[in-house]
Protein backbone atom coordinates (compact mmCIF):
# COMPACT_ATOMS: atom_id res chain seq x y z
CA UNK A 1 0.00 0.00 0.00
CA UNK A 2 1.12 3.28 -0.51
CA UNK A 3 0.50 6.39 1.05
CA UNK A 4 0.11 10.08 -0.46
CA UNK A 5 0.92 12.24 3.23
CA UNK A 6 3.71 14.25 1.09
CA UNK A 7 6.28 13.12 3.63
CA UNK A 8 8.31 11.93 1.03
CA UNK A 9 7.04 13.34 -1.78
CA UNK A 10 4.98 12.94 -4.32
CA UNK A 11 3.36 9.61 -5.88
CA UNK A 12 3.55 8.71 -9.41
CA UNK A 13 0.64 6.93 -10.35
CA UNK A 14 2.75 4.68 -12.84
CA UNK A 15 5.03 3.69 -9.53
CA UNK A 16 1.52 2.57 -7.49
CA UNK A 17 0.56 0.59 -10.96
CA UNK A 18 3.73 -1.37 -10.66
CA UNK A 19 3.56 -1.81 -6.85
CA UNK A 20 -0.44 -2.80 -6.69
CA UNK A 21 -1.23 -4.61 -9.65
CA UNK A 22 -3.12 -1.93 -10.51
CA UNK A 23 -3.93 -0.48 -14.26
CA UNK A 24 -2.51 2.96 -15.34
CA UNK A 25 -5.93 3.81 -17.11
CA UNK A 26 -7.48 2.48 -13.75
CA UNK A 27 -5.47 4.89 -11.88
CA UNK A 28 -6.42 7.90 -13.88
CA UNK A 29 -9.91 7.73 -13.55
CA UNK A 30 -9.68 6.69 -9.97
CA UNK A 31 -7.44 9.71 -8.87
CA UNK A 32 -9.13 11.97 -11.21
CA UNK A 33 -12.07 11.42 -8.54
CA UNK A 34 -10.08 11.86 -5.60
CA UNK A 35 -8.48 15.35 -6.65
CA UNK A 36 -12.33 16.25 -7.37
CA UNK A 37 -13.39 14.93 -4.66
CA UNK A 38 -10.71 16.94 -2.58
CA UNK A 39 -8.74 13.69 -1.16
CA UNK A 40 -5.48 14.17 -3.04
CA UNK A 41 -3.69 17.12 -4.99
CA UNK A 42 -1.63 16.84 -7.92
CA UNK A 43 2.16 18.35 -8.44
CA UNK A 44 2.94 19.24 -11.50
CA UNK A 45 6.58 18.86 -13.22
CA UNK A 46 9.28 16.36 -12.47
CA UNK A 47 9.59 14.77 -9.35
CA UNK A 48 5.14 14.98 -9.11
CA UNK A 49 2.70 13.12 -8.68
CA UNK A 50 -0.41 13.00 -5.97
CA UNK A 51 0.21 14.10 -2.50
CA UNK A 52 -3.25 13.37 0.14
CA UNK A 53 -5.25 16.84 0.03
CA UNK A 54 -6.16 16.83 3.99
CA UNK A 55 -4.18 15.07 6.67
CA UNK A 56 -4.37 11.28 6.83
CA UNK A 57 -6.59 10.95 9.98
CA UNK A 58 -9.22 13.51 8.68
CA UNK A 59 -9.77 11.49 5.74
CA UNK A 60 -12.14 8.35 6.05
CA UNK A 61 -12.21 5.09 3.93
CA UNK A 62 -15.92 5.49 3.49
CA UNK A 63 -15.23 8.68 2.00
CA UNK A 64 -12.73 7.58 -0.99
CA UNK A 65 -14.84 5.05 -1.24
CA UNK A 66 -17.86 7.42 -2.04
CA UNK A 67 -15.18 10.12 -3.99
CA UNK A 68 -14.58 7.22 -6.68
CA UNK A 69 -18.48 6.22 -6.63
CA UNK A 70 -17.59 2.49 -5.39
CA UNK A 71 -20.70 0.65 -4.57
CA UNK A 72 -20.64 -0.99 -0.60
CA UNK A 73 -24.08 -2.95 -0.91
CA UNK A 74 -23.53 -6.56 0.34
CA UNK A 75 -25.32 -7.98 -2.51
CA UNK A 76 -26.66 -6.09 -5.97
CA UNK A 77 -30.30 -6.01 -5.00
CA UNK A 78 -29.76 -3.21 -2.86
CA UNK A 79 -27.80 -0.05 -4.21
CA UNK A 80 -25.36 2.14 -2.65
CA UNK A 81 -27.90 4.19 -0.32
CA UNK A 82 -29.49 1.13 0.82
CA UNK A 83 -32.77 1.50 -1.52
CA UNK A 84 -34.15 -1.66 -2.95
CA UNK A 85 -32.23 -1.70 -6.70
CA UNK A 86 -34.36 -1.31 -9.64
CA UNK A 87 -32.80 -4.24 -11.35
CA UNK A 88 -34.50 -6.24 -8.94
CA UNK A 89 -37.08 -8.35 -10.13
CA UNK A 90 -38.17 -9.61 -6.30
CA UNK A 91 -37.76 -5.90 -4.57
CA UNK A 92 -41.52 -5.79 -3.70
CA UNK A 93 -41.54 -9.36 -2.28
CA UNK A 94 -38.02 -10.23 -1.14
CA UNK A 95 -38.16 -11.35 3.10
CA UNK A 96 -34.83 -10.32 3.43
CA UNK A 97 -34.07 -7.04 1.64
CA UNK A 98 -34.26 -5.17 4.61
CA UNK A 99 -31.39 -7.28 6.05
CA UNK A 100 -29.08 -6.40 2.90
CA UNK A 101 -29.69 -2.86 3.65
CA UNK A 102 -28.93 -2.69 7.06
CA UNK A 103 -25.91 -4.68 7.03
CA UNK A 104 -25.13 -1.95 3.96
CA UNK A 105 -25.61 0.53 6.19
CA UNK A 106 -23.59 -0.91 9.04
CA UNK A 107 -20.87 -1.49 6.51
CA UNK A 108 -20.48 2.25 5.67
CA UNK A 109 -20.42 3.08 8.91
CA UNK A 110 -17.38 1.09 10.01
CA UNK A 111 -15.49 2.62 6.97
CA UNK A 112 -16.26 5.96 7.32
CA UNK A 113 -15.26 5.27 10.75
CA UNK A 114 -12.19 3.69 10.11
CA UNK A 115 -9.39 7.02 8.48
CA UNK A 116 -6.53 5.98 6.12
CA UNK A 117 -4.01 7.01 9.47
CA UNK A 118 -5.96 3.67 10.97
CA UNK A 119 -4.92 1.82 8.14
CA UNK A 120 -1.69 2.97 7.53
CA UNK A 121 -0.70 2.60 11.32
CA UNK A 122 -1.97 -1.61 10.88
CA UNK A 123 -0.52 -1.66 8.24
CA UNK A 124 3.00 -0.93 10.04
CA UNK A 125 2.09 -2.59 12.69
CA UNK A 126 1.58 -5.83 10.81
CA UNK A 127 4.90 -5.20 9.21
CA UNK A 128 3.79 -4.31 5.31
CA UNK A 129 5.45 -1.61 3.63
CA UNK A 130 4.51 1.84 2.80
CA UNK A 131 6.87 3.00 1.05
CA UNK A 132 7.04 3.53 -2.90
Amino acid sequence: MLVLTGEDGPVNLKSISQKEGISLHYLEQLFSKLRKGEIVKSIKGPGGGYVLARKPDEISIGEVIEMVDEPISPVFCVDHDGEASATCHRSGECTTQWLWAELGDRIRDYLNSVTIQEVCEKARSRGLSMEQ
